[in-house]
């Protein structure tokens, strides 16, 4: 019997050889590409934090200028500001008593606005703009009279 490689399957061939096209070679030059992905990996994360922290600072300063700008409100508008807080904390009272109405009206008629598409809708539409207004204006009164005045 002769073993010439000709007779085996190319599937039980085992390369053994020290060339350089040996996979040994194949494998420092994974890992060095590993490596170097690894370092792009690195570098895009640090511009990501880079870009987040210039995104915060935006936002900061934003913010900083916005509230700025309503303590230059108040300071010019001092009597108005006092308003605005009155009208808010009277404005938050009527809202409770529409909230409570609102929650009255619900669990009266839970059955309704489970069971019918109608009810549900009219229920909608009958508190729901009034209610989104309220807390619209509410929120602008609040925001207008929080704290006071730097001036008198």
């Amino acid at each position: 019997m002769s073993h010439e490689p000709t007779q085996f399957s190319p599937v039980f061939r085992i390369d053994v050889s020290a060339e350089p096209g040996s996979d040994s070679h194949t494998m420092g030059d994974t890992g060095t590409a590993m490596v170097a992905l690894m370092r792009q990996l690195v570098i895009a994360q640090e511009r990501q934090n880079q870009l987040i922290e210039q995104l915060i600072q935006t936002n900061v300063n934003a913010q900083k200028q916005r509230a700025s700008e309503l303590q230059q409100w108040k300071d010019a508008n001092p009597k108005l500001a006092r308003a605005c807080r009155r009208a808010a904390e009277s404005l938050s009272r009527v809202q409770a008593q529409f909230l409570e109405s609102i929650t009255d009206e619900v669990e009266a008629n839970e059955e309704d606005l489970l069971d019918g598409e109608f009810v549900l809708s009219e229920f909608v539409d009958r508190f729901g703009p009034r209610l989104a207004h309220l807390n619209g204006v509410l929120q602008v009164l609040a925001q207008l009279g929080t704290g006071v005045p730097s001036q008198g």
